[in-house]
């Protein structure tokens, strides 16, 4: 059984071991830590080799006592994986390629130089290195939800003890009634981060005060947005603050068993998830009488096929209960009949990784940061074209002018800044006329997008936004149960008519069927999946209109990517070089050596080969 004793026991020892980490002198020989990014998206660019190579180096020299080889999460700055930091310093090594690996152990490891053509630029000074997170890319972030990514190791529950977890767990249980609990979430503000933002501790309340013995918490993991990476990187780099969320959930609305319905697509997450509750159990954290009390709690996995309509809560309930994932009618909702039809809390993993911050320092703080009405912070996937890929954790309030230049740096290459799509398929496109909006839940539907769970898709110039409308109704098409008429049949009539525009066969009519079918799917859907569906249409629509006109009555796409509208020519800064005739895989362009080369309009297949080979950006859409 775990105890408080215990508990500050392994804290203690674990903080002395991290104690580089935390910038203090060493209570051991340890003279160096390495801290590897092993999410999915630095393993993907052999993250995990380079942490196995440099342990194999270690253990080679018998240095184990000397420099330790940690693995931990998602440090957030994607663009520039794989991440490696070394304390003391925590100097920032960034885009690290395996065959660097050598060079970092024998020149900073064994030598104690580091290696500076090998360091972030940003984070080099004249006179020293900046730590990794005075990187600019951090500077207006906010961590609560990401507290740990990236400073723990996350297979390691003394780590995260070490870092107060399971204190907010032993305070419930041993100094709070479930109606304490559920008023300090209230208090604090807390809304939804799964996209609708409801009040948490709402729907807290409503679940206790639902009759029924048997009660439910359920975490949906179910992150299926494009482009969207949030709830992965906070389970793979941090899963037990997940975990004592939920236990505090259930103590909170009087249930005993939980689950967290993940997709199988995530084997990283799904893994890191079992052992993470292998060691809850092996500590005495999850199962019975915890911390001696009478309050028992387990909880238990559940994978997901994929399917993006299972974000919905009834969808999502059907599915672990091994039916069809597709929503119910409500009402009855969720806090009166939810999973196997007894009073259920659904929240999702953002929303989780909350609430053991504000019990520990209280709604106050939690209220202190953020807006009045959407307090505290919200984790975007950053993505699309912008130079700082990656994962941003700032508090609401923040403008999209700072999100995109402050934090992204900017539109790659130069181009211009067009749209941002927030919210994802179920969101809306904003433009620049809106770069100073502090983001939070209001202000997004004020002007014709949402939260979401997170995901922000920057778009440039070149970017077709009849073509953005036709790629999301794709996926919802994909991606629609089937089950109600309007989004079966609306979402596919809608896609087939923004197809017809972006092939240049569409009317002006067929744009006010358009308008009449979005309107129609978004009022009479059973379910969010649907109702949301047309509002990429809906926000296209009303911030580009002239180039729905361009497609439709001038047949051009002013972006030159709808492929029937566009056509490639050689502009007069041609050199002759004969890149793009030696690579045009129809051999469709002619010219000599040192003289302007021709596109055959009728024989090309629009590839945009040769654009991109031109050494001079010669070659250009029209």
């Amino acid at each position: 059984m775990m105890t408080l004793e215990r508990l500050k026991e392994i804290q203690q020892r674990s903080l002395a071991e991290m104690a580089l980490r935390r910038g203090e002198s060493s209570q051991s020989s340890l003279q160096y830590e390495v801290l590897v990014c092993r999410d999915t998206g630095c393993s993907s660019s052999k993250g995990d080799q380079i942490m196995d190579r440099l342990r194999s180096l270690v253990a080679r020299d018998g240095l184990e006592d000397q420099i330790r080889i940690q693995r931990t999460g998602c440090f957030g700055f994607c663009a520039v994986g794989p991440i490696v930091v070394v304390y003391p310093g925590g100097i920032f090594y960034s885009r690290m390629k395996l065959e660097d690996v050598d060079r970092l152990y024998e020149e900073h490891l064994k030598g104690g130089m580091p290696v500076s053509d090998l360091i972030h630029p940003e984070n080099i000074l004249e006179d020293r290195y900046l730590p990794y997170h005075e990187a600019p890319f951090y500077r207006l972030q906010k961590k609560i939800v990401l507290r740990n990514a990236g400073r723990i190791n996350p297979e390691s529950l003394d780590e995260y003890i070490a870092m107060d977890g399971y204190q907010a767990l032993y305070k419930v249980l041993t100094t709070m009634t479930p109606d304490e609990v559920i008023a300090e979430v209230q208090a604090s503000g807390l809304r939804g981060r799964g996209g609708a933002g409801f009040p948490t501790g709402l729907k807290w309340k409503y679940t206790r005060e639902a009759p029924g013995e048997k009660k439910y918490v359920v975490c949906n993991a179910d992150e299926g947005d494009p482009g969207a990476f949030m709830d992965r990187s906070v389970l793979e780099g941090d899963p037990h603050s997940v975990i004592e969320a939920m236990i505090i959930n259930g103590y909170a609305v009087g249930a005993d068993e939980g689950y967290i319905y993940i997709r199988a697509e995530y084997p990283g997450a799904v893994h890191r998830l079992n052992e993470a509750i292998a060691a809850a159990k092996a500590y005495g954290l999850l199962g019975e009488h915890l911390f001696g009390t009478d309050f028992s709690f387990n909880l238990s996995l559940r994978l997901g096929a994929g399917a993006f309509v299972c974000g919905e809560g009834t969808a999502l309930v059907q599915s672990i209960e091994g039916k069809r994932g597709m929503p119910r009618v409500k009402p009855p909702r969720m806090a009166q009949k939810g999973l196997w039809l007894k009073p259920t809390v659904l929240n999702n993993v953002e929303t989780y990784a909350n609430i053991a911050p504000i019990l520990l320092k209280g709604p106050d703080w939690f209220r202190s940061i953020g807006t009045q009405d959407s307090p505290g912070t919200k984790v975007f996937a950053l993505g699309g074209n912008i130079n700082n890929v990656g994962l941003v954790e700032v508090p609401m309030g923040t403008t999209l002018r700072q999100m995109i230049y402050d934090i992204g740096g900017g539109i790659p290459h130069g181009r211009e800044f067009k749209a941002v799509q927030t919210g994802g398929p179920s969101g809306g496109c904003i433009t620049a006329e809106h770069f100073d909006t502090p983001i939070d839940f209001d202000n997004l539907h004020a002007i014709g997008s949402m939260m979401g769970s997170g995901g922000m898709i920057v778009m440039d110039d070149h970017t077709c936004m009849v073509d953005v409308a036709r790629f999301y109704m794709d996926f919802i098409v994909e991606e629609s149960c089937g089950k109600c008429t309007p989004c079966r049949e609306g979402t596919k009539r809608m896609l087939e008519i923004l197809e017809k525009i972006t092939e240049g066969e569409a009317s002006l009519e067929d744009l006010d069927h358009l308008k009449d079918l979005a309107d129609t799917v978004a009022h009479a859907s059973l379910c969010g999946l649907g109702e949301s569906a047309p509002n990429p249409v809906f926000s296209t629509i009303a911030n580009f209109p002239d180039e729905y006109l361009a497609h439709i009555k001038d047949h051009q796409c002013p972006a030159g990517v709808c492929t029937n509208l566009t056509e490639y020519f050689i502009n007069d800064t041609c050199i002759g070089c004969t890149k793009c005739a030696r690579n045009c895989p129809v051999s469709c362009i002619q010219g000599a050596v040192k003289e302007r080369h021709v596109i055959d309009a009728a024989q090309c297949i629009k590839c945009g080969t040769c654009e991109e080979v031109c050494p001079v950006s010669a070659v250009v859409r029209r």
